[in-house]
């Protein structure tokens, strides 16, 4: 689940992932405040892991500052995870490993190998 300050980024970052992964992959984008504009909704992000939980458990990808911050007020170990990792290149990671069938724990550990991918 990707939490950004931007709805338009959040969105189109899941739209990159599902193109990827595949349009199955449990993915959705939690962005800006509640009455629209940049920020962060406890409530949008909490609503947002309902709608992919699907007992696996749900990784938390946040892009920067507040969303970072708000993501872990939703916290519970084994259950929603939040990932320390690049917005994007993890994202696609994790959905990657996530349509796969891979448990939480690996889907985790693919995003945070995305920090090393090297681009030249």
């Amino acid at each position: 689940m990707l939490v950004s300050h931007s709805a338009g980024l959040a969105a189109e970052a899941v739209a990159l992932a599902r193109g990827i992964a595949g349009e199955q992959v449990p993915i959705a984008a939690a962005g800006g405040a509640d009455g629209g504009g940049l920020g962060t909704s406890f409530d949008l992000i909490e609503a947002a892991v309902g709608a992919v939980q699907q007992g696996d458990g749900v990784l938390l990808i946040p892009d920067l500052g507040s969303s970072v911050l708000t993501a872990r007020l939703l916290v519970d170990p084994g259950r929603v995870v939040l990932a320390d990792v690049p917005f994007v290149e993890g994202a696609v990671a994790a959905a990657v490993t996530s349509g796969a069938g891979a448990p939480l724990a690996q889907v985790l550990a693919a995003a945070e190998e995305a920090r090393t991918f090297r681009k030249g």
